[in-house]
């Protein structure tokens, strides 16, 4: 097989074949993750973009269905139209992400902090194996037990168990206005204690995101709910952090809107930056912001428990960081021979896994 080939397969049985007649395959779905989607020298590359499109979606029971490689962005305008939206704020979706990207990466924005992840929505899947078998698990109803739990067990999984050609979610009504509360922090430590707090409270927070900016770091809160409801709660919340009614800057309408958006796509970051999505909880961020180069950007997302970092920096020192604080870092952009940094995943379960999935290794290693 000539290096870096192509195949661009329209249906899920050309995929079965292209499966067992290719010695090594690596997945692409809209390339907004190229750490993820850039293939090894000896792996035929799989281009998802042509399975794209709305099978099934019903508004009343709240699940859609969709091909894997379908624009996260094109089911977002669809769910617009019905007042309906995936509240785990899929990111990168501007950059052209997939739904079948979003579960192979595990990767889930701000509105995690109230409703869960990507794995919390994710209900029902079809894939094709390392044998080229075609596989499904889970179905396309909120409550169902067929089968092995394998939505589960494809997301993260980086399309290292098998190609997914076809996705089930459920949905959530969008709340039809927001508001978000910017509060400045004197240092780390004051803002690390509006999170702890924050996270605390009686209040129902859409997204609690903590950032350095060129003002010093600043804390930004998310509620959403109805408008008429909103200046009510927001008051609430400004005389919870600031002790009086008055303290931070709000942000409504259009300009809510676009910081987040713009935190979705990481706007905040240079287009040409890499980009590491690291786990952590709110308890080890002071520790590790004593390790990271100052000159970095970086942002904790769903109340201190996500750091984005923007690495420029040789991807080694990244790696041997993480190591030290017992860490584990995906890379999104940027290159590197592994696309993990830090503590690895993995273990006794995954191996078996993989070998009942995958047992020529068609997909790489995990």
């Amino acid at each position: 097989m000539t290096p870096n080939l192509t195949a661009s397969p329209s249906t899920a049985a050309d995929i079965q074949e292209i499966v067992r007649q290719e010695p090594r395959l690596h997945v692409r779905g809209g390339g907004s993750k190229p750490a993820l989607s850039t293939p090894p020298a000896d792996s035929l590359l799989l281009d998802l973009s042509g399975l794209s499109g709305l099978v099934e979606y019903e508004p009343a029971e709240y699940t859609f269905t969709a091909q894997a490689g379908t624009p996260v962005a094109d089911i977002q305008a669809v769910l617009a139209k019905e007042g309906q939206y995936l509240p785990f704020d899929p990111p990168l979706a501007k950059a052209g992400a997939t739904l079948g990207g979003i579960v192979a990466a595990g990767t889930s924005g701000a509105g995690r902090v109230r409703y869960g992840g990507v794995r919390d929505f994710l209900i029902g899947t079809r894939f094709v194996d390392g044998r080229g078998e075609f596989l499904r698990g889970g179905g396309k109803v909120v409550k169902n037990a067929a089968g092995f739990d394998y939505p589960k067990l494809l997301v993260g999984s980086l399309g290292r168990l098998g190609v997914l050609t076809e996705v089930t979610f459920k949905v959530f009504p969008e709340p039809p206005a927001y508001a978000t509360l910017a509060i400045a922090c004197t240092d780390l430590s004051a803002a690390l204690g509006y999170i702890t707090g924050l996270n605390r409270s009686k209040f129902d927070i859409n997204g609690l995101d903590c950032g350095l900016t060129q003002n010093g770091w600043t804390v930004w809160v998310r509620l959403g709910g109805f408008a008429a409801a909103l200046d009510e709660r927001m008051a609430a919340l400004q005389a919870q952090v600031s002790g009086q009614i008055g303290g931070g800057e709000i942000l409504t309408g259009d300009a809510d809107a676009t910081f987040w958006q713009g935190a979705n796509n990481f706007d905040w970051l240079s287009a040409d930056a890499g980009l590491v999505k690291v786990p952590v909880t709110p308890g080890r961020i002071a520790g590790l912001e004593k390790a990271l180069p100052s000159e970095i950007a970086r942002r904790y997302s769903v109340g201190g428990n996500l750091l984005w970092l923007g690495w420029d920096r040789p991807v080694a020192e990244l790696d041997a960081l993480l190591t030290s604080h017992g860490l584990s870092g995906l890379r999104l952009r940027g290159t590197s021979d592994s696309p993990w940094l830090g503590k690895r995943p993995g273990g006794a379960f995954l191996d078996r896994v993989k070998n009942a999935l995958d047992p020529d290794g068609k997909f790489g290693t995990i």
